[in-house]
């Protein structure tokens, strides 16, 4: 018995980690489909929303500071690849003097996010933009998949 809640022996945010590994690494043995966004690491880069309307589906991938002439998106087999890279800030000043860094929150460097797309998207029918840091994707469904109203003819 403790004698306070607020005084837990050990680390208790290293063991949740460490049960959050152990989790994924037995849903990975089992061969679990969830969602590549769902079984994706803390801290993967770029983050991504991924929602479906009746027409379409929408990929949000939120990657500021990238250089868009860097970015690459293809839809191949059901699955969408977003690769580019984020250069450094610390990069990118002319003549800086030497910095030893001790801390790096900003991830930077080439990334590669795939998603697995629903079996509707429509692979030949994609467009994507990026503004103001946000890499969006549209990927319209197919025809046959969309709902449709049928028309009821009166047989009386």
């Amino acid at each position: 018995m403790f004698s306070s809640t607020l005084n837990f022996p050990g680390n208790l945010f290293a063991d949740f980690d460490e049960l959050q590994r152990q989790f994924e690494r037995v849903m990975a043995q089992r061969g679990s489909s969830t969602s590549s966004i769902r079984a994706v690491a803390r801290g993967t880069f770029p983050a991504v929303n991924v929602a479906t309307t009746a027409d379409a589906v929408l990929i949000h991938a939120f990657a500021p500071g990238v250089d868009v002439k860097t970015l690459d998106v293809s839809v191949d087999k059901g699955l969408l690849t977003i690769a580019g890279e984020r250069k450094t800030a610390l990069s990118d000043v002319p003549d800086a003097p030497r910095r030893s860094v001790y801390a790096r929150e900003r991830p930077c460097g080439e990334f590669r996010r795939v998603v697995a797309l629903p079996e509707d998207a429509d692979p030949g029918r994609v467009q994507a933009t990026y503004r103001n840091g946000v890499l969006t994707i549209r990927i319209e469904k197919r025809e046959a998949s969309r709902p449709r109203r049928i028309e009821i003819a009166d047989a009386s």
